[in-house]
């Protein structure tokens, strides 16, 4: 069996480093995986660019820039402006020798000018048996990656208020939703949510139909990621091992998504309630504005962008609470990483967020938007009695290896090729 991922990165943001990690899954298991990427960001077994040459990568460049750009006059304000992807801008993939060698095409996320509508179109219409894992909402709605409390995107978008300058019945969603409705045509698709909040919410969008849409998470690594001894882990990072740390990480931390102004508000909070916040430091992970941490009320330790396994490994294993306060979410890798390392995990009752965290039992979940909330579930897992604690983190680990294990979510995937291409021979 031949299969192969397409992906518009192999390392950059979390869908792309989903879909490599679910690459070498299937590598370990004995299938014949490739990944094809719009522009290879670092060498990797099985992985292969489109883009290889300086002119290449120039033009790469440019559909993706021209993407942008073509959504810029429709955009209802600057903040919405990488919500919505019109995918206008591709390149033509279905002549590749790694799609034409593929007994299944595994898409992932294909957008900022990898495949646009039409070119997606030309890999269904190649008549192979095609499965499509979701990162978020864009392929069933008319162009937002996610829509928020819209529900429009079930019927066929249009009046797009959420994300549109002038939201009408005929608007740029609305057009979207006709332009992937005729590409789906006749495909043989099959979509899969790497959560099974985005699974229920493909199931009821009219893009896919009767489609039947599965519900397979994210595969990690648990020999990557894996519990350190925390005393050990702090000292790598000349950290006191006396403190406990609360680790806030993202790719941008200034990013509205990524709720950085409630984590703020409730260290405000929780640094009210502690007997003795001296005894507690932050430590910080990612890009974005450095600034916006100048007005923490703990003191914190700022590593910067990590993109060394061992040392992101060794900083989650540091940390005694991982805290995700985002606003929107499928299934975050950095929830896995952290409980596979054994940190609990505290986050909002929102997306994904809920099948990862088990109140009080692998993390804390928050009220959605709560402050307060957050930073309850902050003092809580902190003021925990050193067993409880060993509980909680030893619970959060098993819960990584039952679901998320990539020999587990690897074979879950193969027997979906298997069943996929068994109809296919009975037809």
């Amino acid at each position: 069996m031949n299969v192969t991922l397409l992906s518009t990165y192999d390392a950059q943001g979390g869908a792309a480093i989903a879909a490599r990690r679910l690459h070498d899954a299937l590598l370990r298991q004995g299938v014949a995986s490739t990944m094809l990427v719009q522009e290879q960001r670092r060498a990797h077994e099985g992985v292969e660019a489109v883009a290889k040459t300086g002119w290449q990568k120039g033009l790469a460049f440019s559909r993706f820039a021209l993407e942008r750009a073509a959504f810029f006059p429709f955009e209802r304000e600057k903040s919405v402006r990488w919500s919505f992807s019109p995918g206008v801008m591709g390149t033509d993939i279905s002549r590749h020798s790694l799609v034409q060698q593929a007994d299944i095409l595994h898409l992932h996320w294909v957008n900022f000018g990898f495949q646009s509508i039409e070119d997606l179109g030309k890999l269904l219409a190649l008549g192979k048996p095609v499965v499509w894992t979701m990162h978020d909402m864009w392929p069933f709605t008319g162009g937002c990656h996610h829509s928020g409390t819209c529900e429009r995107y079930q019927e066929a978008c249009g009046n797009c208020e959420p994300f549109l300058r002038n939201p009408a019945p005929n608007d740029l969603s609305h057009r979207v939703w006709l332009r992937k409705q005729k590409a789906y045509a006749n495909a043989r698709l099959r979509p899969v949510g790497c959560s099974v909040w985005l699974a229920n919410r493909a199931r009821r969008s009219r893009l896919f139909g009767s489609l039947p849409v599965e519900a397979i998470p994210n595969p990690i690594d648990t020999e990557l990621f894996k519990p350190l001894e925390k005393a050990l882990a702090k000292r790598k990072f000349g950290l006191s091992p006396d403190k406990k740390l609360i680790l806030f990480a993202a790719a941008n931390v200034s990013a509205v998504g990524k709720g950085f102004m409630y984590f703020e508000k409730g260290l405000h909070l929780l640094q009210q309630q502690l007997i003795d916040s001296e005894g507690v430091e932050l430590l910080i992970f990612g890009g974005g504005d450095e600034t916006l941490l100048e007005n923490l009320p703990f003191r914190y330790h700022f590593l910067g962008s990590l993109n060394d396994v061992p040392q992101i490994s060794a900083a989650y294993s540091a940390a005694d609470v991982f805290v995700t306060p985002s606003l929107e979410e499928n299934l975050p890798n950095t929830i896995m990483e952290a409980m596979a390392c054994g940190t609990p995990a505290i986050g909002f009752d929102v997306g994904g967020i809920p099948e990862m965290i088990t109140h009080r039992q692998t993390g804390y979940l928050a009220r959605y938007r709560a402050a307060d909330d957050l930073a309850e579930g902050m003092r809580w897992t902190l003021e925990q009695s050193p067993e409880a604690y060993a509980q909680l983190a030893n619970n959060a680990r098993q819960y990584v290896l039952a679901n998320y294990a990539g020999a587990v979510v690897a074979g879950r995937y193969l027997s979906l090729y298997e069943s996929i291409l068994n109809e296919r021979m009975n037809e």
